[in-house]
C-alpha cells in the first residue's frame, strides 16, 4: 500500500500533516488529518489564581487571542456571579467585532483567499498574499492592509495590546474608552462597513461568476451533511458575544437549544489514538464513527455553521448577503464545505456593521465599566463564537479562587472530526489511480482550509501525557525494536 505525506500542512495556525493511503489501484483506502503537537493548556492551568486566566489563556495563540480572553473574562463573571454594566458588556462586544472584522480579513486575503483568487491549482509559490495581490491589483493590496492597520489599532486602544489583550476583568473591562476615542471608532467603523462590502463584491466576481470556482464551491468534493451548531440572540440571529447556544440538524431542523453552563448535557467528547484533539459529538445521539447525517452524532461550527444555525444576519446589509448565498447554494442548511469563505465574508460584513452600531452608541464610551467582585468563587462557564467557531471555558476552583480544574472545549475541537471527514472525502473524489500533483495535494488541503483550524488551542491529551516512542533499527536500517512510554 502507498502512502502519501502532505506534512506540513500550510496556510493555518499550528502543526499538522495529512496521510493518504492508497490501495494496489492508486485509489484512496484512507486518509488522516493528524496533530502530532501537544499544549496542555488545561492541566498547567491548574493551581493558577481564577482571575489570572483572561492573561494566560490569549498565550494559546497568537491568531484567537481575543476569543480566549473574552470567553474567559466571561467565564470569571460567571464564577464571581457578576452581572457587567451596560457599558461594559457594549465595549467588549464592540471590541469583539472588531477582532471578528480583523480576523477574517486575515483569513480570506492571507490564507483561504488565493486558492481562489490565484486559483487552487496554480504553483505553490504564488498561493499567497503577494499572489493575490497581483491578481487583485496593488491599490487593492493596499487597501486590504489599511484596514488590518486601522483595525488593529482599535483593538490595541481598547484592549491595551492587540494581540494579547489585558482589558477584560472579573465584572467589567479595565479602562473605558473616551468621546473622542468612540467617535474616532464610528469613523474607522464606516470604513470597515465598506470595506467588507467591497470584499463580498471581490468574491462575486472572482468566485461567483467563474463556472469553474463555483462548481468547486456547489459540487460533491466538498459537500457533507451533518449538524450544526452557533450561538444566537433572543431572535435566533448570528450573535458573537452572547447568546444561547443552538443547534441543527441536517434537515435545517431545531434539535436542541441550550443555555452555555448547560453544554456538558448536550457535549461529549471521543478520544482516537493517532491524535491529540479530542472529537466533541452530540451526546443525545452518541458516538458513531466518523459518519456523516442525521443519523451520526457530528456537528460543525463556524462561519457556515453559525449561519446554518441561526436565521439570520442581526444587521441589514449582512442580512442581504445572508439572503443571496441561500439562494445561490439552493436554501438552508447549506452542506457546501467550502462555502464556509463566502460566509466568512458576510460575518465580516457583519461584524462591521454591529461594530458600527455599538461604537454610535454613547454608552459604550460610559466610565461605568466595572462591578467589583464579592461572592466567593466555585465553577463558571463562559462561550463566545470564536472566528473558527463554539468556544468553551469551563473553570473550577477552591474557595480561594485558585482553580483545581480547567475543561476548554475549543472552536477547531468542535470540528475536528467533520475536518477528518472532509479530507478523507475530498483525497477520495480527487486521487484515482495514483494519480498525484501539486495542485491536487492542495485541493485536499482546502478541504480543511474552508475551517481556518487553529490548532495549538486545540491539542488536549487524556489523560495530559505525551507518548514518548523509540524505534531501534540496525545499521541496513531494518527495524530491530520499539519501545513505547
Amino acid at each position: 500500500m502507498k502512502k502519501i505525506t502532505i506534512d506540513p500542512i500550510t496556510r493555518l495556525e499550528g502543526h499538522g500533516k495529512i496521510e493518504i493511503f492508497l490501495n494496489e489501484e492508486g485509489n484512496v483506502e484512507n486518509a488522516y488529518f493528524q496533530v502530532p503537537e501537544l499544549r496542555g493548556f488545561e492541566k498547567f492551568c491548574e493551581g493558577r489564581a481564577a482571575e489570572e486566566m483572561p492573561r494566560i489563556t490569549p498565550r494559546l495563540c497568537g491568531v484567537c487571542p481575543w476569543a480566549h480572553h473574552l470567553a474567559s473574562a466571561k467565564c470569571l463573571d460567571n464564577l464571581y456571579k457578576m452581572e457587567l454594566t451596560p457599558a461594559a458588556k457594549k465595549l467588549r462586544e464592540l471590541s469583539y467585532s472588531i477582532y471578528h472584522f480583523y480576523d477574517k480579513l486575515l483569513h480570506f486575503y492571507y490564507l483561504g483567499g488565493p486558492d481562489f483568487v490565484v486559483g487552487p491549482q496554480a504553483p505553490a509559490a504564488e498561493r499567497n498574499i503577494l499572489g493575490v495581490i497581483g491578481k487583485v491589483g496593488l491599490d487593492t493590496g493596499k487597501e486590504v492592509i489599511k484596514h488590518y492597520r486601522l483595525a488593529r489599532e482599535v483593538l490595541e486602544l481598547i484592549g491595551g495590546k492587540a494581540i494579547h489583550p489585558v482589558c477584560g476583568l472579573p465584572g467589567g473591562m479595565s479602562r473605558p474608552i473616551t468621546e473622542e476615542e468612540r467617535k474616532d471608532i464610528v469613523k474607522r467603523a464606516k470604513q470597515f462597513v465598506d470595506f467588507g462590502l467591497f470584499s463580498l463584491k471581490l468574491f462575486d466576481g472572482l468566485v461567483l461568476k467563474n463556472k469553474e470556482y463555483l462548481d468547486l464551491v456547489t459540487g460533491d468534493i466538498y459537500y457533507m451533511k451533518t449538524y450544526y451548531m452557533g450561538l444566537v440572540d433572543k431572535d435566533n440571529k448570528v450573535n458573537f458575544y452572547e447568546g444561547d447556544i443552538r443547534v441543527v440538524g441536517p434537515q435545517g431542523n431545531e434539535f436542541v437549544k441550550f443555555k452555555p453552563d448547560e453544554y456538558l448535557e448536550h457535549i461529549e467528547e471521543h478520544v482516537e489514538p493517532w491524535t491529540y484533539l479530542k472529537f466533541p459529538y452530540l451526546k443525545k445521539i452518541g458516538w458513531k464513527g466518523f459518519t456523516e447525517g442525521g443519523d451520526s452524532s457530528i456537528y460543525r461550527v463556524a462561519p457556515l455553521a453559525r449561519l446554518n444555525a441561526a436565521e439570520g444576519m442581526a444587521t441589514p446589509k449582512a442580512q442581504e448577503a445572508y439572503e443571496k448565498m441561500y439562494e445561490v447554494l439552493g436554501g438552508k442548511p447549506a452542506h457546501n464545505t467550502l462555502a464556509f469563505h463566502w460566509a466568512r465574508l458576510i460575518e465580516m460584513l457583519y461584524s462591521a456593521e454591529r461594530s458600527l452600531e455599538l461604537a454610535e452608541d454613547k454608552e459604550t464610551a460610559s466610565p461605568d465599566v466595572r462591578t467589583i467582585p464579592t461572592e466567593t468563587p466555585t465553577e463558571g462557564v463562559g462561550v463566545v463564537e470564536a472566528p473558527r467557531g463554539t468556544l468553551f471555558h469551563h473553570y473550577w476552583t477552591d474557595k480561594e479562587g485558585i482553580i483545581t480544574k480547567v475543561n476548554l472545549i475549543v472552536a477547531t475541537g468542535n470540528n475536528n472530526a467533520a475536518i477528518c471527514m472532509s479530507v478523507k472525502k475530498a483525497a477520495e473524489k480527487l486521487i484515482k489511480g495514483g494519480k498525484v500533483s501539486d495542485g491536487l495535494l492542495n485541493m485536499v488541503e482546502m478541504a480543511f482550509r474552508a475551517y481556518d483550524p487553529c490548532l495549538a488551542c486545540a491539542t488536549h491529551s487524556l489523560p495530559g501525557q505525551m507518548p514518548l516512542e523509540i524505534n531501534i533499527h540496525y545499521k541496513d536500517k531494518n527495524l530491530v525494536k520499539t519501545l513505547r512510554r
